[in-house]
């Protein structure tokens, strides 16, 4: 597949609906404008890349709906070279926008196949996270802790201790809760064993899995 003339309007398209949904971080804005969403997807949904839903891919995951990731990177609230620990790489197109926005991604993924197709795949495509590794999420990346930003991109049964343990104070958790439907939370780190915590909606994502494959 390339990328068109008519992909790029059809991805600022894409753009205009997310603001008018809500999204108002501009840097988010132009990085759904500028990643080119349909070549994550299996050709099979190319026509459907910029509708703003989510899309089966590899090892029964899913690509979320562009709103969700544009929603979870408004609440991350990224500066620039700050370190972005993201888990569930997925198709790894949640991994683009976070680089786009001039993050040190550090990527985990618990599908060793997923893993495998999205790690070429981002590199075909000059997106270069810090780290990529294949692994259980639910214990982060110790060794490259503390992180100023954490990003689930599945539905966690509960918030692991892990990741909060490896938040920098002041740093912030993005995770939905829950198991057959979740409930978007955040956690910013105000001390060593101190958080404030907020809920904002409902959503849905697929499970987040233990013991890596």
């Amino acid at each position: 597949m390339k990328d068109t003339l008519k992909h790029q309007g059809l991805r600022n398209q894409l753009s205009i609906i997310l603001k008018e949904k809500g999204i108002l971080n501009n840097d988010v804005l132009s990085a759904i404008a500028k990643i080119p969403r349909h070549l994550f997807l299996d050709s099979s949904f190319e026509s459907f890349a910029y509708q703003d839903k989510a899309f089966p891919i590899s090892a029964d995951q899913t690509i979320s709906q562009p709103y969700t990731v544009a929603f979870q990177s408004e609440l991350l609230d990224i500066q620039p070279g700050q370190k972005v620990l993201e888990i569930g790489t997925g198709s790894g197109y949640q991994t683009a926008v976070l680089l786009e926005l001039s993050a040190e991604v550090y990527t985990i993924e618990r599908q060793n196949i997923l893993f495998k197709k999205t790690k070429m795949f981002l590199s075909k495509l000059g997106y270069r996270p810090k780290i990529m590794s294949f692994g259980d999420g639910y214990k982060g990346m110790p060794k490259y802790a503390p992180f100023d930003k954490i990003i689930v991109t599945a539905g966690a049964p509960y918030v692991p201790k892990a990741l909060l343990a490896q938040l920098k104070i002041g740093g912030v958790l993005v995770i939905p809760v829950g198991n057959t439907s979740q409930i978007m939370h955040t956690y910013k780190r105000t001390g060593a064993t101190t958080f404030e915590k907020e809920e904002l909606g409902a959503c849905k994502f697929v499970p987040m899995l233990e013991k890596k494959n």
